[in-house]
């Protein structure tokens, strides 16, 4: 009796520890998702053009000075950056993890930044917009910019999340005025909104961008082989928009699952997540 009391008590204290090793690796172990954009749209001059998507930091951190998630950065070679909100965390605020890090990466390459709704839920945002800037960063607040390369341009346009709305409907609306705002502004060939929701990409078809890259979803928290996310912040259960690449209307989307945690603090099969994405002067 006391054999088998001791194997399962070594089998106990074996699952223990195999499932905070699992936690450890599906939350900490970064991974880099390659994607690949095509468009008749996009100028010869970008053709190959490399932009590198992070989301959802929530104030992590991947080792010290953001060392390992540099590197990741890094690796990729990058010729613009993206970060598409939630640098920081409404709940623990703080913008020291974040700011280190767009430190590192604005070395590296342009970086373009707009917020998320936990940027707003914090009220701290004129002091993080500051130190953002002071870093080095372009913050986009419904607002555009021309990326010019060997002599032809893109236009790049960042909206501010509508977190300050009262309901879904009002954030659609306020999300389409927004957009409405820039319409003189991405007059170029090719056009990329910065948006934190990716639940609104019927809004972004509407007004024919033809890349917007988001975050918010957090991959769907949990992951299930062939059916994907399971639950998604405005998109709920089984959630449509929470990873990879979605083309619908001439319009392509790119989600990022993100890289910290916020109200539940576990990933599970949906690891921390660096986006390496290249654009294509065709149509595939």
């Amino acid at each position: 009796m006391k054999f088998f009391t001791k194997k399962k008590l070594l089998l106990v204290l074996a699952i223990i520890v195999f499932a905070i090793a699992l936690s450890y690796h599906q939350n900490n172990v970064l991974t880099t998702t390659e994607l690949d954009v095509h468009s008749d749209e996009l100028p010869e001059g970008f053709d190959g053009y490399r932009i590198v998507h992070l989301s959802d930091l929530h104030s992590k951190s991947f080792g010290e000075n953001q060392k390992r998630l540099v590197e990741r950065v890094k690796n990729e070679n990058p010729d613009l950056i993206v970060f598409t909100g939630d640098i920081v965390d409404q709940k623990d605020f703080n913008k020291k993890p974040g700011i280190i890090l767009m430190e590192n990466i604005a070395t590296i390459a342009p970086v373009y930044f707009v917020t998320g709704n936990h940027e707003w839920w914090s009220e701290e945002y004129s002091s993080l917009e500051n130190d953002l800037e002071g870093a080095g960063v372009s913050v986009l607040r419904n607002s555009s910019e021309l990326i010019q390369v060997k002599g032809s341009s893109i236009a790049i346009s960042g909206i501010d999340d509508p977190a300050r709305a009262e309901d879904s409907y009002a954030e659609k609306g306020i999300v389409s005025e927004s957009i409405d705002s820039l319409k003189i502004k991405m007059s170029a060939e090719f056009s990329i909104l910065l948006s934190h929701r990716p639940e609104m990409f019927s809004v972004y078809q509407d007004h024919k961008i033809d890349l917007t890259f988001s975050g918010h979803a957090h991959g769907g928290q949990f992951r299930l082989p062939f059916i994907g996310g399971v639950i998604a912040p405005d998109q709920g259960l089984f959630p449509n928009y929470t990873a990879g690449k979605y083309v619908e209307n001439g319009s392509a989307m790119i989600v990022s699952r993100g890289l910290g945690n916020s109200i539940i603090p576990q990933r599970i099969f949906n690891r921390p997540e660096v986006v390496s994405v290249t654009l294509h002067a065709n149509d595939q």
